[in-house]
C-alpha cells in the first residue's frame, strides 16, 4: 500500500505537532516534557517496549536491563529529579549505590573501590595510587565548576544567536577555570604531574573512562573526564532503580500520555522529509499490517544516532553534515550475557557493579574486560533466592557483520566470557538458570541502532562540548537528541539534551 498523504489529526488543534522518533530516554523526556507544555506530540518507535538501551526484557521469572544498568541524576537538582518535578511525576524508587564500582586488575584479588563518600574515595585512592592526588584534586576542581556550569543548562555547542546567549548566560568567574584545559586530554595531564607511567592509574582510568567516554585516557577531554570521574561521589551519586531501569520509561510514558501524547510501538519511521530547507514530514510503517503514512509536523525531533538521521534523510541530507557523521571516528559496540543465577553463585557481600580486566597487555574490550552488574535481592529483578548478572565488553561492530559464522562467534564469545566470569562468581551448570548473549546484530535489530554501536560519540576534545554535535541541525525544525549530542551520555545526559531542544523548540 504506497503512503497516504493525509496527515494524522491532531488532539491538541490549536497546538503545535511534533513528532518523536525513537522512544529512548532522551526521545520520551523530549515527548513528555513538550505535551506537558501543551504541544501535541506523537512518538513512533520500532521495538515492543520503549527504553530503548535503558529497557528490559524477562526470561523465566528474571528482569534484566539491556543496556544501561545505573542511573545518575536522581538527587535534589540533578537532572532526572528536575524533570519529573516539572512533569509532577513520582521519581522512580531508586538507591544511592555505594560502592559504584569495584575495579580488579590482572592479578590483583583485592579491587579498587569506588565509594560514594568523598572522604572515604579520597583516602581509597591515596592507598592505590600515592602520589597521585594533584591530579584528582584538579579533577574535583574542573568538576565543580563544570557541573555548577551545566546546571545553568548552556547550549553546546552554539548555532545560533539564540545558543550564544544561553551559553553566555551560564557563564560565571569560576566557568573559568575550565578555559585553560578546553584542549586537555587525560593523558596529557597525566604526564603534566608526572603519572604517565604509572601502570596501575592509567589503567584504572582507561578502564573506567571507556564505560563513559567511549575512550581511553589518552585520548578522553579533561573536562568530560572531570565530570564522568566525579559524578559517583556524594552529593551527586549513581542510583539503582527498584525493579528494573523499565521504571525511567514507564513514568515518562505515563506523563506523555497524561497530558495527551501519544506513543506507537511497532512503528518504524523510513524516513525524513525536507521541504523549502525545514523538516516536514516523517514516512511511518505500521509493522504488522505494513501499512504506511506520512505525518506532517511542525518540529521533527530525532532520538536516534546521528548515523541513523543522515540515513533518514536519504539525498536531502546536507553534504557537509554528512561528511562529518561519516568522518567520526568509529563507535563501539556491545557483547552482553545475561545469566540468570542461583544466589549460591554470588560471592558474600559482592559489590553490585565491578570491573575486571584480565591483561595488561590485551585491549580494553573484545572479553579481555568485562563490566559486571549484580542484582540485589529484593530489587524486583530475580525471584526470592535467585539473581541477575550482566556482563559486557566492548567489541567491533564490523566483526559481528562480517564474520565466517555468525553463531560460532557468539558461542566462543559467551563460553570466554563465562570462563572469566567463573574467576570470581561460583557458576557451575547448577547455579546458571538461565543464559543468553546479544551482540552489535541484536542491539541492531531490536533498537534500531546503526550496526548495533552502543555509548555514543566519543568524547574526544574534537567531538566534545563547543566540537561536538549539537541538538541542532543544519536543517530547521529537525532535532537530534541521545547520545550522539553534547553531553549526550547515560540517562542523564539524553536527558539533557532533551531539555535543551525543549528550550529551543519553545524559543523557534
Amino acid at each position: 500500500m504506497g503512503p497516504s498523504l493525509t496527515p494524522v489529526q491532531s488532539k491538541h488543534s490549536n497546538s503545535q505537532d511534533v513528532v518523536v522518533i525513537g522512544a529512548g530516554i532522551g526521545g520520551l523526556t523530549a515527548a513528555a516534557l513538550l505535551a506537558h507544555r501543551g504541544y501535541c506530540v506523537r512518538v513512533y518507535d520500532q521495538a515492543i517496549a520503549p527504553g530503548g538501551c535503558a529497557s528490559t526484557f524477562q526470561r523465566r521469572g528474571f528482569t534484566f536491563d539491556v543496556g544501561a544498568t545505573q542511573v545518575a541524576g536522581l538527587e535534589p537538582g540533578g537532572i532526572h529529579y528536575r524533570i519529573f518535578r516539572e512533569l509532577e511525576i513520582e521519581p522512580p524508587a531508586a538507591t544511592p549505590i555505594d560502592q559504584a564500582c569495584a575495579v580488579y586488575l590482572p592479578g590483583e584479588t583485592t579491587p579498587i573501590r569506588v565509594w560514594r563518600d568523598p572522604q572515604r574515595w579520597k583516602a581509597e585512592r591515596q592507598r592505590q595510587f600515592p602520589g597521585s592526588e594533584p591530579f584528582w584534586q584538579l579533577l574535583n576542581d574542573l568538576f565543580r565548576c563544570s557541573w555548577a556550569f551545566q546546571a545553568r543548562d548552556p547550549v553546546l555547542p552554539p548555532r545560533n544567536l539564540w545558543d550564544l546567549l544561553q551559553l553566555t548566560q551560564a557563564v560565571r568567574p569560576g566557568t573559568l577555570l575550565t578555559l585553560p584545559h578546553t584542549f586537555s586530554t587525560v593523558g596529557q595531564v597525566l604526564r603534566w604531574y608526572g603519572l604517565g607511567h604509572d601502570q596501575r592509574l592509567r589503567t584504572f582510568l582507561d578502564l573506567q573512562l571507556k564505560l563513559y567516554s567511549q575512550v581511553d585516557a589518552e585520548e578522553t577531554a579533561l573536562l568530560y573526564a572531570a565530570t564522568a570521574l566525579s559524578v559517583a561521589q556524594e552529593p551527586q551519586g549513581l542510583f539503582h532503580l527498584q525493579g528494573s531501569m523499565q521504571a525511567l520509561s514507564d513514568r515518562l510514558v505515563a506523563a506523555l500520555q497524561r497530558d495527551g501524547g501519544e506513543l506507537k510501538l511497532r512503528h518504524t519511521v523510513e524516513r525524513v522529509f525536507v521541504e523549502k530547507g525545514r523538516a516536514v514530514a516523517v514516512r511511518v510503517r505500521h509493522q504488522k499490517t505494513g501499512e504506511t503514512w506520512i505525518d506532517r509536523a511542525d518540529h521533527i525531533i530525532a532520538n536516534v544516532t546521528a548515523q541513523n538521521l543522515v540515513q533518514l534523510l536519504a539525498d536531502q541530507a546536507p553534504q557537509g553534515y554528512s561528511r562529518r557523521v561519516e568522518k567520526l571516528p568509529p563507535a563501539s559496540g556491545a557483547f552482553v550475557i545475561y545469566l540468570g543465577v542461583d544466589e549460591a553463585a554470588i560471592p558474600a557481600n559482592c559489590p553490585p557493579h565491578l570491573q575486571f580486566l584480565y591483561d595488561y597487555d590485551g585491549p580494553i574490550g573484545e572479553n579481555n574486560s568485562l563490566f559486571v552488574s549484580v542484582s540485589h535481592p529484593g530489587d524486583g529483578r530475580a525471584p526470592a533466592g535467585k539473581a541477575t548478572v550482566i556482563a559486557s565488553s566492548f567489541t567491533n561492530v564490523n566483526a559481528w557483520w562480517h564474520c565466517a559464522d555468525y553463531r560460532a562467534m557468539k558461542e566462543r564469545y559467551t563460553q570466554e566470557a563465562i570462563a572469566k566470569l567463573s574467576t570470581f562468581f561460583h557458576l557451575t551448570p547448577t547455579t546458571i538458570l538461565h543464559q543468553e548473549a546479544a551482540t552489535p546484530r541484536t542491539f541492531a535489530k531490536y533498537t534500531g541502532r546503526d550496526r548495533g554501536i552502543v555509548g555514543g560519540v566519543g568524547q574526544r576534545v574534537s567531538t566534545f562540548g563547543p566540537f561536538g554535535l549539537a541538538t541542532r541541525t543544519p536543517i530547521p525544525h529537525l532535532w537530534l537528541v541521545g547520545d550522539s549530542t553534547h553531553p549526550g551520555e547515560g540517562t542523564a545526559g539524553v536527558s539533557y539534551s532533551a531539555l535543551t531542544v525543549v528550550k529551543q523548540i519553545e524559543a523557534t
